[in-house]
């Protein structure tokens, strides 16, 4: 049986938790690889929407086991809060499991990173401030406080105290902030141990002996592409890797397992925070993609950048992924435009550049080249099959399957769980 990653192939903000929850009811594990608080995914049951920050999006499937993996860092205040509400609407939660090894985000981490942001001013990165970029400097630094350490008191405390030893130097010297009582950063971490223990688990053995078992195990990457700490636009990316091989650190399982590879691409570009956007709109069209699509973070509750479809980006995804399938989502979006452009290159200083440069000084200098291609009018809310979408719409996308080197196996129509156009099975 199959194991699937499903990402986003852009800069996020595709519509991943659509297309994980449509998968959720044929997979037996949705797993959360990368990332925190600062993804979020909107998914629509029925009359219901729910916004999900931390937890996989197969927690709204009631026949799947939702898994927070190793290379996620976990605010778990967040987490119970978010736990709280889906219980309060009817949601059985306590299938979760939460890597014993993934990395707590603390008090600090969160002051850590919303001192920087300011300190940085207009070269600040646009982050979330939610202390996620903190988190996976303490753990690459190996500082990192991790789940299973709030079962140690001992342990917990010397390394909360190691932690603060340098952080309130920083705090109090450079950022001319009140030192961090040690204490009171213990308190709160052991007050989250008994709440979260019913799911703690050694999610690595669990996954891998699900495979073998034949189980379908879909990992969930937060963010997309081009925010990867590695292959995004850097250094205006996440701190994690959102990509597919990001999916084999981060849950512990083998490349050798990883049967299928699904890139979600949007029919527009959108972006939040700063950073380079070639295609981006500031005008009427850009204003109106924006409140079609209600184009608002899910987490952040900042407004989104937005564009025309960038070919070159999609390409990109496509190689550094080793996408098999895309989820093209918000196709319904487009509908009403006479003509719509899509980017199938860059001109940069007077050349054309068909591949994403990798300088990023090429990059911030990236003019988009269009191609223009025929809008249609017709609402396609309703279609259930691809012949039901008007020819423009097929031709279109038609179009961005041979620009983007990947088939098109399923289309967004709409917001609804059931509003998709499934051309080919993910299974």
């Amino acid at each position: 049986m199959p194991a699937l990653v499903l990402l986003g192939a852009q800069w996020g903000d595709e519509g991943k938790g659509k297309a994980t929850d449509l998968l959720g009811g044929s997979v037996d594990y949705v797993v959360r690889y990368q990332g925190g608080n600062n993804a979020g995914h909107t998914v629509v049951v029925g009359d219901q929407k729910y916004a999900l920050h931390l937890l996989p999006s197969g927690i709204l499937s009631p026949d799947c086991v939702p898994v927070i993996g190793n290379g996620v860092v976990v605010d778990p205040s967040v987490l119970l809060f978010e736990l709280s509400g889906l219980n309060d609407r009817g949601v059985d939660t306590s299938k979760l499991l939460i890597s014993g090894n993934a990395h707590i985000i603390t008090p600090y981490n969160v002051t850590t990173d919303k001192v920087t942001e300011r300190f940085l001013g207009k070269r600040k990165i646009g982050t979330t401030g939610r202390g996620i970029g903190p988190t996976y400097a303490d753990k690459i630094n190996r500082t990192g406080i991790r789940v299973q350490d709030l079962y140690d008191e001992s342990i917990l405390r010397q390394k909360v105290e190691a932690a603060l030893d340098i952080k309130n130097q920083m705090l109090t010297k450079l950022y001319n902030r009140r030192a961090i009582a040690a204490d009171q950063v213990l308190e709160e971490l052991l007050g989250y141990a008994d709440k979260l223990r019913p799911y703690v688990a050694d999610t690595v053995l669990v996954l891998n002996e699900a495979l073998d078992a034949g189980k379908v195990v879909l990992f969930e990457g937060g963010q997309g592409t081009l925010l990867d700490i590695d292959h995004g636009t850097y250094p205006f990316v996440t701190s994690s890797n959102p990509t597919a091989g990001g999916a084999c650190t981060g849950a512990g399982v083998g490349p050798t397992k990883i049967n299928r590879v699904i890139g979600i691409l949007k029919a527009y570009t959108t972006r939040v925070g700063a950073g380079p956007f070639p295609t981006e709109l500031l005008d009427e069209d850009g204003e109106a993609l924006r409140r079609i699509g209600g184009e608002r973070g899910v987490t952040t509750g900042r407004d989104r950048r937005c564009g025309w479809f960038d070919a070159v980006i999609a390409r990109y995804a496509t190689r550094v992924n080793g996408l098999t399938d895309f989820f093209l989502t918000k196709l319904d979006v487009l509908t009403g435009w006479e003509q719509i452009p899509v980017c199938v290159a860059y001109e940069i200083d007077g050349k054309r550049v068909e591949e994403l440069p990798y300088s990023q000084t090429d990059f911030h200098h990236a003019k988009p080249i269009y191609e223009t291609l025929p809008g249609w009018s017709e609402d396609i809310s309703a279609a259930k099959s691809f012949a039901d979408l008007p020819k423009n719409a097929q031709a279109y996308v038609k179009a961005l399957e041979e620009m983007s080197g990947a088939p098109i196996s399923a289309i967004g129509v709409g917001p609804g769980r059931d509003e998709t156009v499934q051309i080919n099975s993910f299974l």
